[in-house]
């Protein structure tokens, strides 16, 4: 047995993947030994492109020398110590990088290791801060129809996916939906019909509940794991307005969408909203180390600043918050942003991106292809003209999606959505050689036989 081998015994016997069922791995294993650039290669030497930027994260490429660098200088200092009481050079640094990158207005950085705690930090501090301030009765969440926010489960219980959630609802604190604008399901079709029924839908709930809810959270420009649903033009902006009218706090979750993915920083400055609290994360160290932030106002951080005795202190924090390793990557990532223009090549690379994906459309089972930025969402439905969708069972994506790992290029679907989130530095050529292979895919999955 070879040690190729050896490692996929191993996996098999003692590993417990993530949002994965076994059975389907131990039919299919795939073990990563090493990347460089936009590839990832595996145990028997074979070379795939990273088609989704190793879950969404990527940017720079793997082995980028610089990020290496950061670490390696770092590591002859410190690798951690705690933030509790106390910072650290790095994390400071880094927390004033962000205040004046990210929308005007989000002063105070909080941090944590991953985007779903930074969004249980968020849900837990807009609580809080009613409390601090004297109106108790502000505990509820207004959450998106079809969101995901994350898998702890404060994050789960303002998500709305039923495969995911479905299963936790006993552990669940309650929250309201509102529609979200999902113009291809919609039955006009139409965008502003779309999103004016849903801003109006959100308006009557917040007419009704203001007085009991804390905050609404949203994806903005794109949910990801919910399908890759992009927002109509006035959307965000829209909910920002009904919010500051209804005096209810607006959380924005940027983990999939932050740091150039949309083609601006962050989502937001698409309508030039600023939210009360931010949440961002996966991007933030060019995909290197786990670090992630909950950003807010602040007012919402004076609502907390007190005597002790008045026990208004934010009782969270996690044991490697505020990481020195982390910090110093994301430090060195934020200067290749700037050196590199990684947005604006972003904006330049989308618009090709886009010329390309029309041509997917002659396939007879691509419905929709929805885009913002390097974001994507391929959705494959069984009738292009009824939208009628393949039966679930038939697993039609993520049969696509082993073909593609057989051409060359690995991506996770969702349901029958494929994803393409390739890593921001992505050249034209590798973005080129990415979607033949996923054009070449959806063909032999739906028609090729």
């Amino acid at each position: 047995m070879n040690d190729h081998e050896q490692l996929i015994e191993k996996s098999k016997k003692h590993l417990w993947l993530p949002f994965t069922q076994m059975k389907d791995y131990e039919r299919d294993p795939l073990i990563i030994e090493s990347g460089e650039g936009v590839t990832l290669k595996d145990t028997e030497g074979k070379v795939y492109y990273d088609g989704f930027s190793s879950v969404w994260l990527n940017v720079h490429g793997h082995r980028k020398k610089e990020l290496d660098d950061a670490v390696r200088s770092q590591l002859d200092k410190i690798a951690h110590s705690t933030l509790l009481g106390m910072t650290n050079v790095p994390a400071t640094e880094l927390a004033e990088q962000l205040v004046n990158l990210t929308p005007t207005g989000l002063d105070r950085v909080f941090y944590s290791d991953s985007g779903a705690t930074s969004v249980e930090i968020a849900l837990k501090m807009a609580f809080q801060y009613w409390r601090n301030i004297g109106k108790t009765s502000k505990q509820k969440f207004i959450t998106m129809n079809n969101g995901y926010h994350g898998d702890t489960v404060g994050a789960v219980s303002v998500g709305d996916i039923d495969i995911f959630h479905k299963v936790y609802k006993p552990l669940m604190f309650d929250s309201y939906k509102t529609p979200y604008p999902y113009i291809y399901r919609h039955p006009s079709g139409n965008a502003d019909v779309c999103r004016d029924e849903c801003l109006n839908k959100l308006q009557l709930l917040l007419e009704e509940r203001h007085n009991e809810i804390a905050a609404l959270i949203l994806e903005p420009m794109m949910q990801g794991a919910g399908g890759m649903i992009n927002m109509p033009k006035g959307f965000l902006s829209g909910v920002e307005r009904l919010c500051k009218s209804y005096d209810v706090l607006l959380i924005t979750d940027e983990v999939a969408t932050g740091f150039g993915r949309t083609g601006e920083m962050f989502a937001c400055n698409h309508e030039g909203v600023v939210p009360d609290i931010m949440t961002a994360g996966k991007g933030l160290t060019g995909g290197y180390l786990p670090i992630a932030i909950t950003m807010t106002s602040e007012k919402i951080y004076e609502a907390f600043y007190d005597d002790y005795t008045k026990m208004k202190a934010f009782f969270h924090g996690h044991s490697y918050t505020g990481n020195q390793l982390g910090c110093a990557v994301a430090l060195a990532n934020l200067k290749l942003f700037e050196h590199e223009n990684i947005v604006g090549n972003v904006k330049k690379k989308s618009a090709d991106v886009h010329q390309i994906f029309e041509e997917f459309h002659e396939l007879k089972h691509v419905g929709d292809i929805r885009q913002v930025g390097l974001m994507t969402g391929i959705e494959l439905v069984k009738d292009k003209q009824t939208k009628e969708p393949f039966q679930w069972e038939k697993r039609i994506g993520y049969n696509v999606t082993l073909k593609m790992r057989e051409l060359g290029m690995l991506t996770r679907p969702l349901g029958d959505v494929i994803v393409f989130m390739p890593p921001l530095a992505s050249t034209n050529d590798d973005l080129q050689a990415m979607m033949s292979i996923m054009k070449e895919a959806i063909y032999t999955i739906t028609e090729g036989s």
